[in-house]
């Protein structure tokens, strides 16, 4: 973490104890729990009894803040026993429960003091003084329901959210940029374009496609098998129950177990919705004996799996319980990692250039690597995942990809490259990614016979191009807002004649352009032709095709484009410009 980054931090939870603050000024009964750092800003879960907070307590516990930072307060750490840490906080059972579990694992119970009698459980890092506080750069935004601790069977607090920045300049290119998000947010883009809806008779988190959404879905799917088939990856397909015992071998059980779904049929065997595919896909390799020779193989799917989210925390396509995994599994000698490795990166490489997203700038790749400080969190038999990590490293070397290592980030069974992609607005996303697993094929007893006739482990290696499609088109309907590329546009043109005297030119059109290939629709309705206009601009068609007298007698038509711009050209080469556009 830079120094800057180190700073802003400290401001951020700075200005979450000063919420406290303002907060216990107002409702001295109020029951403050936990306020972490979150992305700009920070957040404190609060239990205010049977009060219900308004947007007019928000401004009064901002105009407070300022106060209170005006003041210049010192912030202070202070260690406690654990004894004095419980009489500190007497009558407030969310800190007692965390000073219990600290003590128990050994931890320091460290305090920050803050102005006169204000102390609160933390263990930091603070600002020195709030005068280091801008209080110009933050704000106040929105509260939310919250359970403690996240727990849907515990009691449920209020959540106070705020965004901080270093300066004033900084919170209103921020404002910019929610403004924009607000147009762009694909939940209101995708109910006006009629892409997906979801329904209270099917559950939340379990979105339905409409023949638009699933067309751009197929066309991303139909996309990526193109660019794999060429190298070698093959198509299989899989249940969507399995028995538990498949997770246990895994290694998957004992961090997934609470967020699958349990299913019971008429037999005492207990199945689990799968939560993904990696593990069905080891038993397609273990089915038949294999050699060095049948090596690499790799298998790829798209299917859906299911994982049991809490209510609070979905959001549109971006948060759901059924997701739509554009999945790949590799099977390989620990020879063949850098070509197979380096044969995913290109496939990445290509669809994210063909969305205009793999600009320089635009992209960046983390080594997701482990935390050495937390070693028992990874499946590390005999160094293995040091070893990944090299691996991957000379990778992205030898790429030229914009890399750098994010201990922590790593799954539990590896590390991975993942590609951090960034939209229109400036918004980071994490799509595509790889990742190496030594693990995972010993636990199953996976093999191959290699040359000398010696039983051997495969290397397996994870790759996702789009990751969860429903995830991806969340960000592809941002990042266009809704103006998606031609080739990926469920409707590509509308052919729109001026009036009734243009229908049969204007049909006749249309059969030609359907027969070539692209989609495209003809309006003949009752609706006239201004609002028809209207609709096709709504719609954020790329073309319309208008046919008017003009176009008639000189054999031509008028293409019209969502950017705004207008040619009159031949059928011929709108056929022409179209198939370019393709491409």
């Amino acid at each position: 973490m830079t120094e800057k980054n180190k700073q802003i931090f400290k401001i951020r939870h700075s200005l979450a104890h000063i919420l406290a603050m303002a907060v216990l000024d107002k409702y001295k009964d109020a029951k403050v729990t936990i306020g972490p750092v979150v992305e700009n800003g920070f957040y404190y879960d609060i239990d205010f009894g049977e009060k219900k907070i308004t947007d007019a307590d928000l401004k009064d516990f901002q105009k407070k803040m300022k106060k209170i930072i005006s003041q210049k307060f010192n912030f202070k750490k202070i260690k406690v026993s654990k004894e004095e840490a419980l009489n500190k906080v007497k009558g407030n059972e969310y800190k007692e429960e965390l000073i219990g579990e600290f003590a128990n694992e050994g931890k320091d119970i460290t305090f920050y003091s803050t102005g006169d009698n204000f102390e609160d459980l933390c263990e930091g890092p603070h600002v020195e003084n709030t005068s280091e506080i801008d209080t110009s750069a933050f704000m106040l935004t929105k509260v939310a329901g919250a359970y403690w601790r996240g727990d849907e069977k515990n009691k449920m607090l209020t959540r106070i959210y705020g965004v901080a920045f270093e300066s004033k300049k900084d919170l209103e290119e921020y404002k910019t940029q929610m403004r924009e998000a607000e147009k762009r947010d694909h939940r209101k883009l995708g109910k006006e374009l009629e892409l997906f809806t979801f329904s209270e008779h099917v559950g939340g988190g379990l979105p339905l496609f409409t023949p638009k959404g699933t067309m751009i879905r197929d066309l991303v799917v139909e996309k990526i098998a193109k660019l794999q088939e060429k190298l070698g990856w093959q198509k299989v397909t899989i249940p969507h129950i399995t028995k538990s015992e498949l997770y246990k071998i895994s290694g998957h059980w004992d961090k997934y177990k609470d967020d699958l779904f349990h299913v019971r049929g008429k037999s005492d065997t207990k199945f689990v919705m799968k939560p993904m595919n990696c593990p069905h896909h080891t038993q397609i390799y273990a089915a038949f004996p294999k050699s060095y020779k049948d090596l690499p193989i790799r298998f790829a799917e798209n299917t859906m799996v299911y994982r049991d989210e809490q209510a609070g925390e979905l959001l549109g396509l971006s948060r759901v319980r059924a997701i739509t995994q554009d999945d790949g599994h590799a099977f390989c000698t620990e020879g063949q990692i850098e070509q197979e490795v380096k044969g995913i990166v290109s496939i990445i490489k290509t669809f994210y250039t063909d969305l205009g997203m793999l600009e320089d700038g635009k992209y960046w790749v983390s080594l997701s690597a482990m935390d050495p400080k937390k070693p028992e969190k990874y499946l590390n038999e005999g160094g293995i995942f040091d070893k990944a990590e090299a691996i991957l490293e000379k990778i992205a070397k030898d790429e030229n990809l914009p890399y750098k290592k994010v201990e922590g980030e790593a799954a539990f069974y590896g590390p991975k490259l993942d590609f951090q992609f960034r939209d229109a607005i400036g918004r980071e996303w994490q799509l595509g990614t790889v990742q190496l697993d030594f693990s995972m094929p010993k636990r199953f007893g996976l093999e191959y016979t290699d040359e000398k006739g010696e039983k051997q482990t495969p290397v397996m290696i994870h790759r996702a191009i789009a990751g969860s499609l429903e995830r991806f088109m969340s960000v592809v309907i941002e990042h266009f807002a809704g103006e998606f590329p031609f080739w990926m546009s469920p409707v590509q043109a509308r052919i729109i004649p001026v009036g009734d005297f243009a229908n049969e030119y204007s049909r006749n059109i249309f059969e030609k352009v359907k027969k070539a290939g692209f989609r495209v629709e003809f309006d003949d309705s009752n609706n006239g032709f201004g609002k028809k206009i209207r609709m096709a601009k709504k719609e954020k068609l790329p073309y319309f095709i208008v046919i008017g007298d003009k176009d008639m007698e000189m054999s031509k038509l008028t293409l019209e484009s969502i950017k705004g711009d207008s040619e009159q050209i031949t059928i011929e080469e709108l056929l022409e410009k179209f198939k370019e556009e393709n491409k």
